[in-house]
């Protein structure tokens, strides 16, 4: 399988360079400095280099709170450069995978939000998520889009990272305790990406780890599983406002991946097992 990776040198895109097998997969990692997604000419040349059989879209401007300044920027990359990405694909026969978000859903639900949910997102990162969903399924019915939550790997800024330095540093957290969701381990969903690949998916799928958690939550268990020495205590939304409103519930049902047969590890296995490679990886 030829593969063409855009955001490879992002969180996920490190783990899915990683995920292929180097003797079946040739596979290309982009990062914005080699294509930038909003160039619609440098998407159509580096294609044409690629000969790409499936194309992995995983570059994002997905600073949050950013988004709310830079708003021409976020719908330029998250729905514009995924356009020019859908757009190339088409031209070139090639099948996609775009990366979404649970910000496309308004967090007001109370159970796992299924794939045939209305969006209606209440940030402006959602916003331009949402729009590039749109837009893709009408540019390339058959593409892919695969939608995560609360990513976090080693080698990037993440949130069990930011809670290990902290600790570093400060006797207590405070952490909100009113916004759920489901945390994912990149290298977890790179392997699930890789299945669909190979199933030849379409439609939109949701990909989590297992389980659900607060912030809150999965702090304690990050400061639990990696003894550290931090009281983390639950606190308020209100409390810690921040310019882009994040959704309260925002839990992805596992329905749409069960039925492609792929089974996710539970969030607080995955977190053990990303403490083990954060050690490694530092020593």
């Amino acid at each position: 399988m030829r593969v063409t990776i855009f955001g490879a040198t992002g969180l996920l895109g490190k783990a899915l360079l990683g995920a292929w097998d180097s003797k079946r997969d040739k596979v290309v990692g982009l990062g914005s400095k080699d294509a930038d997604v909003r160039d619609a000419d440098q998407v159509r040349a580096v294609l044409e280099r690629t000969q790409p059989e499936w194309i992995v879209n995983a570059a994002a401007y997905t600073d949050v709170d950013g988004c709310e300044v830079h708003r021409e920027l976020a719908f330029a990359v998250n729905c514009q450069g995924a356009v020019n990405v859908a757009a190339a694909a088409k031209s070139r026969g090639a099948q996609l995978i775009l990366l979404s978000t649970d910000y496309v859903f308004d967090g007001l639900s109370t159970q796992p939000y299924e794939t045939t949910a209305p969006r209606a997102p209440r940030s402006v990162y959602g916003n331009s998520k949402a729009q590039a969903e749109t837009r893709i399924a009408e540019i390339l019915p058959g593409a892919c889009i695969v939608r995560t939550s609360w990513l976090f790997g080693v080698g990037g800024k993440c949130f069990p990272d930011t809670i290990l330095k902290m600790a570093e540093k400060r006797p207590a957290v405070e952490v909100v305790d009113d916004q759920r969701g489901s945390p994912t381990h990149a290298p977890d969903l790179a392997q699930a990406i890789v299945a669909l690949c190979r199933q030849r998916a379409t439609g939109i799928v949701h990909v989590t780890n297992a389980g659900d958690c607060s912030w809150f939550e999965f702090a304690a268990e990050i400061a639990r599983a990696a003894k550290l020495n931090l009281v983390v205590r639950p606190t308020t939304s209100e409390k810690f406002a921040r310019p882009a409103e994040r959704p309260k519930y925002s839990v992805l049902s596992a329905r749409s991946r069960e039925q492609y047969g792929i089974a996710m590890p539970h969030w607080k296995d995955a977190l053990a097992t990303y403490l083990a490679a954060r050690l490694a990886w530092q020593s």
